[in-house]
């Protein structure tokens, strides 16, 4: 699989689509565990979150039938859950040596 060099275009999905995606997770555990106004507020984020992963893929994604961004998206979904999956594993590292110590 050969990789193509790390464009704007590329940057800005990643960039779109974790905003996106952490306004999603942030919004439904506010609006969750939250209560009065930070339950607002979580719901707030939580279709702040929708309305930019939707926008996004309105007007640049697949469903604006730009085709040759299909492989900038897989490429930017990896992206994002590789740094996920390092950024849990640091964090459970953390609290490990820090509950064990």
């Amino acid at each position: 699989m050969a990789f193509s060099a790390f464009d704007p275009l590329t940057f800005l999905t990643i960039l779109l689509l974790t905003f996106a995606l952490f306004l999603l997770i942030t919004g439904a555990f506010t609006a969750y565990f939250g209560s009065g106004k930070s339950r607002k507020i979580g719901v707030g984020l939580l279709i702040g979150g929708l309305v930019v992963g939707l926008a996004w893929g309105w007007y640049s994604g697949p469903a604006a039938g730009s085709v040759e961004l299909v492989p900038i998206i897989v490429q930017s979904i990896g992206v994002i859950l590789a740094a996920l999956i390092g950024a849990a594993a640091a964090i459970g590292l953390f609290l490990l040596a820090i509950m064990k110590s």
